[in-house]
């Protein structure tokens, strides 16, 4: 249902809600009519169409007078002709009436915010002028010279008891906060607002309404509202499809065992199974399959997130990556066809792979070197050479991409942009009591088993606390910057 210009953060309200909101019969609750205010017999798709109307010409309105304007954001004009010629009338099509936005600072244990304004008793409303960036502070400007925007209504929304949501908008983006428990991972639901009506992008306006309506908030007490309903909502289904996507890092790990085993390329690594050519243990094995699946996840978080290519490097170096050697790529793929026997898409992996943990990286595709042992060659030398076909490769994709709900009958997209250090430390944890069951027969065959609580000790299965994973995933990503 929505584009580029509705972006989710941390989870708070996943794409999945949006496009469950915006879907014919929704079954999430405060989806009809009279639940937005509007007469039983009107219809929300109307409601919405007239909001749009109203607003097209006056976004086309304030464009054309900040393209104009020369004022320093500071300027306090700057701010008021934000506001009264745009946010203003927004903001009662959204259902919150100006006689109901008061404004004020507000005080938590007195200590005081400058927010400049607040809806009801339990929602704060800060507006912004359109020179005013949400995420750094503006010196001599009043609600963002001490601390950005968007810092200063999550601080409040952390410390106070008595609000849960709030707004925070300066006319071009505007983004709907919650209280947060995290110090390190935002969450937010924005909408771009700029794209949004530059583009006319209507099904993106359309999820704006539908969510940031005034009756979405309202509440007694706040964690009443139809923001929080349905952020619990969220919260059950991710629950869900992480329960789901443990099961299918467990299959991606069978496939690949499968397909490796299973190639005829692949002679040395059956002998070395075997016993011959070198001792290569089960659990060796096993321990190299689970080290190429977080390859893999480690590339899909990190490419969801736009941290993995180099922002130094040319345009047509990165639009060449992107078309042949990335996880969406794959995705793309796995999502259309069931795979060859060829095994090139194996072989453009390791392209990325030995780019990632060599010192020069591969300029060509836009990768810097990252190093680190995730990328070494040691990691994965029980592997040595090995390749897998098409087919396999990706089965394990789609497995790790994809996860069926099976209370809702249907089939989710993994999140990867919004999954965290804890669910990836879980699934990790999950996979700990498992051990390979290889047949190295005419048929080889590969099988995953759950092992007694003392083979667990003999495999080295032990789980990393997630303080510690959170510091190496977190250093890793940095160096993705």
């Amino acid at each position: 249902m929505t584009g580029g210009a509705v972006v989710s953060r941390g989870g708070l309200l996943p794409r999945e809600i949006l496009d469950r909101l915006g879907a014919r019969g929704s079954d999430l609750p405060g989806t009809d009519p009279t639940d937005y205010g509007l007469v039983a017999s009107e219809r929300i798709a109307d409601a919405v169409s007239r909001s749009w109307n109203r607003l097209v010409p006056l976004w086309a309105d304030l464009a054309a007078t900040l393209e104009a304007d020369k004022r320093p954001a500071n300027d306090p004009h700057a701010t008021t002709l934000t506001r009264n010629r745009w946010l203003r009338p927004l903001l009662e099509e959204l259902g919150f009436a100006r006689s109901e936005l008061t404004s004020g600072e507000l005080t938590v244990e007195d200590r005081s915010y400058p927010v400049s304004h607040r809806w009801g008793t339990s929602v704060p409303v800060h507006q912004l002028g359109a020179k005013v960036p949400l995420d750094r502070r503006t010196p001599g400007v009043p609600g963002a010279a001490a601390k950005s925007p968007h810092g200063l209504v999550q601080e409040f929304l952390n410390r106070s008891q008595a609000h849960l949501w709030g707004i925070v908008t300066n006319g071009l983006v505007l983004r709907v906060l919650r209280d947060n428990l995290s110090l390190t991972r935002q969450a937010y639901l924005e909408f771009n607002l700029e794209r949004i009506f530059s583009d006319n992008s209507y099904s993106d306006f359309t999820a704006l309404w539908l969510c940031c309506h005034s009756t979405r908030f309202a509440g007694d007490p706040p964690s009443s509202c139809l923001l929080e309903q349905w952020n619990t909502e969220a919260a059950r289904a991710g629950t869900r499809a992480l329960d789901r996507l443990r099961d299918g890092v467990e299959t991606a790990i069978k496939k690949l065992g499968e397909g490796f085993l299973a190639h005829p390329a692949n002679s040395d690594l059956r002998l070395r199974l075997r016993g011959g050519g070198g001792e290569l243990g089960a659990d060796d094995y096993l321990r190299a399959l689970l080290r190429t699946v977080y390859r893999l996840l480690f590339l899909l978080v990190t490419e969801s997130r736009d941290l993995l290519l180099d922002p130094k490097a040319s345009q047509t170096a990165q639009a060449r990556y992107r078309e042949f050697y990335s996880m969406e790529r794959l995705r793309t793929l796995a999502d259309r066809q069931r795979g060859s026997p060829h095994s090139d898409l194996w072989e453009q992996h390791r392209v990325v792979a030995r780019a990632l943990g060599d010192e020069d990286g591969a300029p060509a595709i836009g990768i810097a070197p990252l190093g680190g042992d995730l990328w070494s060659e040691e990691f994965v030398a029980a592997l040595g050479d090995a390749v897998i076909d098409n087919h396999h490769l990706l089965a394990a994709i789609r497995a790790l991409c994809s996860v069926r709900d099976r209370e809702a009958r249907v089939t989710r997209p993994v999140d990867y942009r919004n999954l965290g250090v804890e669910e990836l430390g879980s699934i990790y944890e999950s996979l700990l009591e498992l051990h390979a069951e290889i047949g190295t027969g005419p048929q080889p065959s590969f099988n995953l088993a759950a092992a007694a609580g003392s083979e667990r000790k003999t495999t080295g299965s032990y789980y990393t606390p997630s303080s510690l994973i959170d510091r190496l995933l977190k250093s890793a990503l940095v160096v993705c910057r």
